[in-house]
């Protein structure tokens, strides 16, 4: 009797856990077409899909060796979901270049080069060995998100260094400046090839004056790319938020009170990420050449932000890679939130995420050519 009991419990508690997580993964499936505004804490399912998922494969394997309709239940909510799950797990292949002109393209958010490491000799070394990535990669393009540099004398030198080492043809900047020090904080695209015209997407001006979006028209050869770098509003974390997924930190109180600023913080980013994807994607639609957008999104691919991009450009990481693709290397487990988009006029290759951290993210670069037309 005891064990009938138990195993009653046990399944009791398995109906639950599987109702609650298909449940979650149901919503999940809709961040992507409602916007966050809409529905708060939505976009918060969207971000831990890969939680989700995990548990919903879980319940799969136990009702499955418990031989359970259950299973079949939860086979069909996976199959609802469709091509939603490929965009956080990806099956591409590289396309192939049939002689076209091709531009190779990196997007990195630096992190200011580690500008504020508390031992200022490794701010130094994590710089240089950046400055040895780029030089080992040698793109055609980089658009780099949280650049730094400093007003001339400075001894931490970036930006002269920078267009040395990637031989620098053209560079377009956008800053906040800070009188202190004649420091400059922003985004940047340091390009090989002559840029022949370059502007900025205005964000509202209650947006974080953090945050911008720059274009770049690019010639290559005969052809002209327009580059987009990008980067969206950030939730704009502190060292208590980090403290939540530090496994030292015991005070229930503390970690309650994070947690719910962490939520607020949240909440007030999605919207804004929301506004400014859609200001960008009407800028790219006048765009007179075929575009390639590169940036850090603060975003996952089950979002609404991502799905903007997604639903009028290709993906060159889904459309030339195998894998996850996490792009962001910070305590959060968040995966892939930096993207290289581009028009269907243009194929990709050769999708290369950085191996070793030296940001909280990692580096993200690939090869983009003009297709023939048919």
């Amino acid at each position: 009797m005891q064990r009938i009991k138990r195993i009653f419990k046990f399944r009791t508690l398995l109906v639950i856990i599987t109702i609650g997580a298909l449940s979650l993964l149901t919503f999940a499936y809709l961040t992507p077409f409602i916007h966050p505004g809409t529905i708060p804490l939505l976009p918060m399912v969207g971000l831990a899909y890969w939680i989700i998922i995990s548990v919903v494969l879980f319940t799969l394997i136990l009702w499955t060796f418990m031989r359970s309709r259950w299973a079949l239940i939860i086979l069909a909510f996976i199959v609802i979901g469709g091509k939603l799950h490929f965009r956080t797990f990806s099956f591409g292949s590289d396309e192939v270049n049939e002689g076209s002109t091709e531009l190779h393209v990196m997007s990195y958010n630096v992190r200011l080069f580690d500008l504020y490491n508390v031992v200022p000799a490794n701010s130094f070394k994590t710089r240089d060995k950046i400055f040895n990535y780029l030089k080992e990669r040698n793109p055609d393009v980089v658009c780099f998100q949280e650049f730094y540099h400093q007003d001339a004398p400075s001894q931490f030198i970036t930006r002269d260094t920078l267009k040395q080492i990637l031989s620098t043809v053209d560079i377009h900047e956008r800053y906040a400046f800070k009188m202190s020090g004649h420091q400059n904080y922003g985004i940047a695209v340091m390009s090989k090839y002559p840029i022949i015209e370059k502007g900025n997407v205005a964000f509202p001006s209650d947006h974080s004056s953090a945050n911008y979006c720059i274009y770049t028209d690019i010639v290559k050869s005969q052809d002209t790319f327009r580059v987009y770098n990008v980067h969206l509003q950030s939730i704009k974390l502190q060292k208590d938020d980090y403290a939540l997924f530090d496994e030292n930190n015991t005070n229930s109180a503390d970690q309650s009170s994070n947690i719910f600023k962490l939520i607020q913080k949240i909440n007030r980013a999605y919207p804004v990420r929301a506004e400014q994807a859609e200001i960008i994607m009407k800028h790219v639609k006048n765009s007179k050449f075929p575009v390639i957008i590169c940036g850090d999104f603060n975003d996952t691919p089950l979002s609404y932000c991502y799905n903007q991009f997604n639903a009028r450009l290709t993906d060159a990481f889904r459309n030339t890679s195998k894998g996850i693709g996490t792009t962001y290397s910070g305590k959060i487990p968040v995966g892939r939130i930096d993207y290289i988009f581009h028009s269907d006029q243009i194929g990709s290759r050769d999708f290369v995420v950085q191996k070793e951290a030296l940001s909280d993210h990692y580096a993200i670069d690939c090869k983009l050519f003009m297709k023939k037309e048919e």
